[in-house]
């Protein structure tokens, strides 16, 4: 359908599945606008207390009566044919649009688009190139996928023609954007329930970088090889970077007391600045190259770049320090996939601790059964391993896997491990058996950092 969101008449626009990140990121942009926005979801949560004050109407649970005067309805991946309010929006000929679909029309209006995509790094990625193009005074409009304090939330609305946005590969969604500039982080294994195989999403991404103009740039992680492969074929304008290959590189690496990094980056042979970041990890030297990159892309100013990386101090739920308990530190992480996982460890590691003690929530059935193998692997960085019921999401349990089953096969590779299958017990656990100097982490894409608050507030 023809949407233009500058020039159109002013419409009713509907959300179902108001309450996601991104959903409620693109319903701010929309109000901010000036257009009339409602929308529902299936439980109130800080996003949607935000959206209501902005002025949406908001409805808690899904009802086709929650469709009134609606000209267009914008649903996620994640909602089922099932879902009443699409029925009826079906029913009653309203155009409808998937969020991928919606975003894609808003990036039409903006010339300079950055993509970053990736199975991991997303959002802090995205954070960072926020951080230094604000810093440039660029004027970006922004969509981020977790809350960032320099924009006081998820989303930004700039007038400039620069927009930054992650894109997620889950069910192909990325392939409805514009990018001017793509970027690759890495391509790994994940939403094996919408992909057939690893092949089948690296073809997926290959797809995204044919969206490049041939004049526009793909910027793509050397280190990873798949990411190179793609990279080998794109047909656009490619930079790459890396730690041990990539044209724009990290060397004479070093780890402070809190496990932030500080490095020499170089253009080729071409020594260009040293920079120190206030977020730990190796992890995190790849997502600032990336960055970078991009930056330079960009003819963003050096100073520009180090101030803008040097004042990112991360985006809730990334290694997020919550507070301090008996002298124990308590770090909430969105991790959620076995090499996520190892990175959130070793970032740990590097962190002041006597002793790491994980609590883990798997993230959907169809992806702890998909990865189990490598979920069954990916402790081995932590002391001791609470593991936490699986978070359901969008998904039914049918009994073919559970936490019980995924805390045998860890026992099997010699980590200490836990299952507990309430909140309450964890904390019961917590305050039995955690010492001064322990590191608790809270890990999960889930309802997990509850945990940590609760033991912080008990």
């Amino acid at each position: 359908m023809s949407f233009n969101l500058n020039m159109d008449f002013k419409k009713k626009v509907h959300f179902i599945g108001i309450g996601g990140i991104s959903m409620s990121g693109l319903a701010q942009i929309l109000l901010k606008r000036g257009y009339t926005v409602s929308g529902s979801d299936m439980n109130a949560s800080p996003l949607t207390k935000k959206l209501s004050d902005l002025g949406a109407e908001i409805y808690i649970g899904h009802d086709k009566n929650n469709l009134k005067n609606v000209d267009l309805v914008i649903y996620t991946a994640a909602i089922p044919d099932t879902n009443p309010e699409l029925a009826e929006a079906k029913l009653l000929n309203i155009p409808l649009l998937t969020r991928a679909e919606f975003l894609g029309l808003i990036m039409k209006g903006h010339k300079y688009n950055v993509a970053i995509s990736g199975t991991h790094g997303k959002t802090t990625t995205t954070s960072m190139i926020s951080h230094i193009t604000l810093e440039e005074n660029l004027d970006p409009t922004i969509l981020v996928g977790g809350e960032l304090d320099i924009i006081d939330g998820n989303v930004r609305t700039g007038k400039s023609e620069y927009f930054i946005t992650e894109a997620c590969e889950y069910k192909a969604s990325f392939l409805k954007f514009y990018p001017y500039i793509g970027i690759i982080l890495n391509v790994d294994a994940d939403h094996l329930d919408y992909y057939k195989d690893i092949d089948d999403i690296q073809n997926t991404f290959e797809k995204f970088t044919n969206l490049i103009p041939e004049d526009g740039y793909l910027i793509a992680n050397a280190d990873d090889v798949r990411a190179s492969e793609i990279a080998s074929k794109a047909n656009c304008n490619v930079l790459t970077f890396g730690i041990d290959n990539g044209t724009i590189a990290a060397k004479n690496i070093s780890f402070d007391t809190n496990g932030c990094a500080s490095f020499n980056v170089y253009n080729s042979n071409d020594f260009l600045f040293n920079i120190k970041l206030n977020v730990p990890g190796k992890h995190n030297i790849l997502n600032a190259l990336a960055s970078i990159s991009c930056a330079l892309i960009l003819n963003i100013n050096k100073s520009s770049i180090l101030n803008g990386l040097s004042s990112f101090g991360g985006t809730h739920r990334r290694f997020e320090y919550k507070g301090k308990k008996n002298g124990v530190t308590v770090i909430d992480d969105y991790a959620h996939h076995p090499t996520e996982i190892k990175a959130t460890l070793s970032a740990a590691k590097n962190y002041p601790h006597k002793r790491i003690l994980c609590i883990f929530q798997p993230h959907t059935y169809s992806r702890t059964l998909s990865l189990f193998d490598e979920f069954s692997k990916a402790f081995s960085g932590t002391d001791e391993l609470i593991l936490a019921d699986i978070y359901a999401a969008r998904e039914k349990d049918t009994g073919v896997v559970s936490s019980n089953t995924l805390a045998d096969s860890i026992r099997k590779n010699n980590v200490k491990c836990e299952n507990i299958h309430s909140f309450e017990e964890i904390v019961t656990y917590l305050n039995n058996n955690l010492k001064e100097g322990d590191l608790l982490l809270t890990v999960g894409a889930g309802n997990i950092f509850e945990v940590g608050e609760m033991y912080l507030n008990n």
